[in-house]
């Protein structure tokens, strides 16, 4: 059942001065709704017919959460100059916001077409968390989008990302923290996660510490590549690929693991994620990194077995089942699209990895809905890190799926070329598509723990 907020405030719309270099005015719609979320509507004054609603990344508790319709000025301000009306929401709550996302979402769409006009067509995109909140999106309101675009998006589902997340917390403080750690039912996330920090750093000065930092990542499918203005290291060059993979872990995931998986614990009233029955060898055996942490093990004389016999020995985490039943509400996708759907992720995504769109593809696959989705790559490191020209490129190529009735030319060639003709200020570094693979995504989550 759609689920509508009604309106607390609704200011007087603001004529914008004309885009810097274009002719272009724009009416700025603001307001909030009865959940304290606020909205931001743009509308330029040639508009298109088409309304592009943003759904914005996770946002850290206390974190400053303003309502936004783009990822990024540049690509506001050229989508504007288009004709493209945009449109976003705060969401009511930061944290893993999906449960206050997708209504506040929706009522942001009513809300454009109460002041604005009922649009040609409506697209939803995303990045990240948002990415995740587009597809649910696409899930629960098909017949409110004509398409969508989620970008480095969490689409393994909310069960899935947490689960590998868990697997490598667990992995680290059973060979690395001697069970310092909390991993889940977090009491002192910001204690927590200090002392999973100084514990990271002493580990990544021994030979055994990075061998063992090397497996965790492996059970997560980290890649061994932080920095997008460094070149991707070798694919055998371990010792570089596991200093990445611990910059990753240092600088991102260990947030997530040991500090901010206790706001998602405190909204779902409990531990939602579990390691049950995971077979830790075959979780080793499918990853990527499965070469580098054999290589590692092999370097530091350690017992690779060894260390996989004691993460089986040590007693698993199951989830609090009312907990998991709210990450399963907030959210796991079924794969039924009814629209057009094109995904894009960077390849050396640390956090939220590429495989998640396997684990996406597989779902529509099982749904019968793969003719309505496809996938685009690029090749760089870092979680989200688009430039405002692939952004604009990958927008282009759904409206043309929904101009032309199918998806046409998607080579990376081509999309590369299509890129570079926007000119130098919306590539702000070369357009980098790929022809990619994403390997299986090591904890699928279907529903059935």
């Amino acid at each position: 059942m759609l689920h509508t907020l009604a309106l607390a405030t609704v200011m007087s719309a603001l004529t914008r001065e004309p885009l810097a270099g274009s002719n272009v005015k724009v009416k700025t719609y603001q307001g909030s709704f009865n959940d304290g979320a606020t909205y931001l509507i743009e509308v330029p004054s040639k508009w298109n017919g088409t309304f592009v609603l943003y759904s914005h990344g996770y946002v850290a508790p206390g974190s400053s959460n303003p309502a936004l319709d783009a990822s990024n000025p540049l690509t506001e301000k050229y989508l504007l100059g288009a004709g493209y009306a945009l449109g976003g929401s705060s969401y009511a709550t930061t944290g893993w916001a999906i449960q206050q996302a997708l209504p506040d979402q929706v009522a942001t769409v009513q809300t454009f077409e109460s002041l604005v006009g009922m649009p040609r067509r409506t697209l939803a995109w995303g990045d990240s968390l948002g990415g995740l909140v587009t597809a649910g999106l696409v899930q629960q309101y098909p017949k409110m989008f004509d398409g969508a675009l989620p970008m480095c998006g969490v689409v393994g589902g909310g069960v899935g990302l947490w689960n590998v997340a868990l697997d490598g917390a667990f992995e680290f403080n059973t060979l690395v923290a001697g069970n310092a750690l909390q991993v889940v039912h977090i009491t002192n996330p910001q204690q927590n996660f200090s002392n999973a920090e100084v514990l990271l750093s002493n580990a990544q000065n021994t030979a055994a510490g990075r061998a063992r930092i090397a497996l965790g990542a492996a059970l997560t499918d980290l890649p061994g590549w932080y920095d997008s203005s460094l070149p991707e290291p070798p694919p055998t060059d371990y010792t570089a690929q596991e200093h990445n993979q611990y910059l990753w872990f240092s600088r991102v995931d260990f947030v997530f693991a040991f500090y901010l998986r206790a706001e998602l614990e405190a909204r779902a009233g409990g531990n939602p994620s579990f390691n049950n029955g995971v077979d830790f060898k075959q979780q080793l055996n499918e990853s990527v990194d499965k070469a580098e942490v054999e290589a590692l093990y092999a370097k530091a004389h350690l017992n690779l077995a060894a260390d996989l016999a004691a993460l089986d020995a040590t007693q698993r985490i199951a989830a609090d089942p009312a907990a998991l039943d709210y990450l399963k509400q907030n959210i796991i996708l079924d794969g039924l699209l009814g629209i057009p759907v094109l995904t894009m992720h960077t390849e050396g995504d640390g956090l939220v990895g590429n495989q998640n769109e396997s684990a996406y593809e597989a779902a529509a696959l099982g749904a019968g809905d793969a003719q309505d989705l496809r996938r685009l790559f690029i090749h760089r490191a870092g979680h989200c890190a688009f430039t405002p020209a692939e952004e604009i490129t990958s927008l282009h190529a759904l409206v043309r799926r929904l101009d032309n009735g199918h998806w046409g030319d998607l080579r990376p060639g081509e999309l590369n070329a299509e890129a570079k003709m926007l000119g130098k200020s919306l590539n702000i570094a070369a357009p980098a598509y790929d022809a990619y693979m994403p390997a299986p995504f090591l904890r699928t989550f279907n529903g059935k723990p």
